[in-house]
């Protein structure tokens, strides 16, 4: 017997592992990754981020880029040291006790849910752009469906999906890219003259508590590596699960910083509305009729995406967490030949239906503050992994320094929210998750404790 993080690990469960269809290379996991991270959190929330911190948001997008990167770069050391398809939960678990893994567990499982969500009911706005007349519930209900059914074809539907829309998704950015280009040099009719921020007033037009609050939402644009941290255990080789992690987030870097300076350089940042995708409304004054109806696609195709990708993360979480006895083992179970976890799949979908039903009755602030509160248990999630690996790896002391790091803009990123209206609510509806999720904590644990001292008398 070994202790590792203040549990007792056996050489036979050190040595177990999931038996998976271990089919993906590097960059598939690559491009699953940005299929799983670019969405409404960028298309959409940028706008936000746009108005609270001017041009400024790009170094706000900076940031959170190199925290996305530690955060990944120590998730996949510890995939790699000792893959696991419960990911971030399972390394929780094993560096702080089964009370880290319950609570990670249930907490990334409520917060994608929520979130899942107003996914939803976005896309069905998006769908209304075309039909008016559909009811929302009817496509919200209709992209549920269809997410579930692309889950339930397996890992491979999944897969392929995934690759296509984010190849879709990279090309529209292009696209944006080289329409914004050709404006700027004069070669479309209309626009407004381009302003280029080069003074220091001119790119902190709302000071450094502007860029502050802007944090967040660059954070919100690269959630999504908890999914790809659940999907590097299918890597056909665990250990190129950083050289897909560094692959995907220059690529996210590299775009989401070039489509933003262009979008602040083709409008004024001040006048960017917050119901409107940034790159809409930065091209919305030229002479280009098609431009709404492509980006309205691509905002769907970018939500849908995201939502799947949460669906297969949040399913496989709870498949994991029953088949630790963290939730009831009729979650584990698998049917039919596709091996398909059809109850866990169904708890899913209930926990879906809700959501869409609360985004749709509940006032539309309040409903904001519940998914703003959810972002930010994603983050805490971020912290937690980061946590873990100081207990799990044997970090030198270039790599405790990042981990410090991480754990710095985080911090930073979650305080920021306290200084605007749109997040502040949501911070603390957050903390009431926690404490929701520390009372249930303290009822198992005293269940966990009777079942121990029962297994010790038989």
């Amino acid at each position: 017997m070994d202790n590792t993080g203040g549990i007792n690990i056996s050489a036979s469960v050190k040595k177990a592992r999931v038996k998976q269809d271990k089919h993906l290379k590097w960059w598939q996991l690559s491009l699953l990754g940005v299929a799983s991270t670019i969405g409404t959190g960028y298309f959409l929330g940028s706008a936000f981020g746009i108005k609270l911190g001017g041009p400024a948001v790009l170094i706000s997008y900076v940031l959170a880029a190199f925290c996305t990167f530690i955060v990944f770069d120590l998730l996949s050391a510890m995939t790699v040291d000792d893959p696991q398809k419960g990911s971030f939960r399972t390394y929780a678990k094993k560096a702080h006790g089964r009370w880290a893994g319950f609570s990670t567990g249930w907490m990334y499982w409520c917060a994608e849910v929520l979130i899942m969500g107003s996914q939803m009911t976005a896309l069905a706005i998006f769908s209304r752009f075309w039909f008016p007349a559909v009811p929302m519930w009817l496509f919200a209900a209709g992209y549920a469906v269809l997410g579930l059914f692309v889950i339930w074809l397996g890992n491979k539907g999944f897969d392929r999906l995934e690759n296509i829309l984010a190849i879709i998704k990279i090309a529209a950015i292009v696209m944006f890219l080289v329409i914004a280009a050709a404006a700027l040099m004069g070669w479309i009719k209309g626009g407004t003259k381009p302003e280029v921020p080069l003074t220091t007033s001119a790119f902190f037009p709302t000071g450094i508590f502007g860029l502050w609050s802007s944090l967040i939402f660059a954070f919100y644009a690269f959630g999504g590596i908890e999914v790809m941290g659940v999907m590097a255990v299918r890597l056909k080789d665990p250990k190129d699960a950083p050289k897909s992690g560094k692959v995907m987030i220059l690529i996210l870097a590299v775009v989401y910083v070039l489509s933003l300076a262009a979008a602040v350089t083709m409008a004024s940042w001040n006048k960017f509305p917050t119901t409107k995708s940034p790159f809409v409304y930065a091209l919305a004054s030229y002479d280009l009729p098609f431009v709404p109806h492509v980006f309205n696609a691509v905002l769907i195709i970018a939500g849908f995406s995201t939502m799947v990708a949460s669906l297969y993360a949040v399913t496989t979480m709870i498949v994991t967490l029953s088949e630790d006895h963290d939730a009831p083992k009729l979650f584990s179970r698998k049917w039919f030949k596709r091996k398909t976890p059809l109850l866990a799949l169904a708890l899913t979908a209930a926990g879906l239906i809700a959501s869409i039903v609360l985004s749709l009755l509940m006032p539309a602030k309040i409903y904001e503050y519940l998914t703003t509160a959810a972002g930010l248990m994603l983050l805490y999630n971020w912290f937690f992994i980061l946590i873990s690996a100081g207990r799990n790896l044997e970090l030198t002391v270039w790599g405790q320094v990042k981990r410090y790091t991480g754990m710095l803009l985080i911090l930073l990123a979650v305080s920021g929210t306290l200084f605007h209206t749109t997040s502040r609510p949501g911070f603390w509806i957050s903390l009431g998750f926690i404490a929701i999720i520390a009372v249930v904590l303290l009822f198992m644990q005293s269940v966990w404790r009777k079942a121990e001292k029962e297994a010790k008398k038989s």
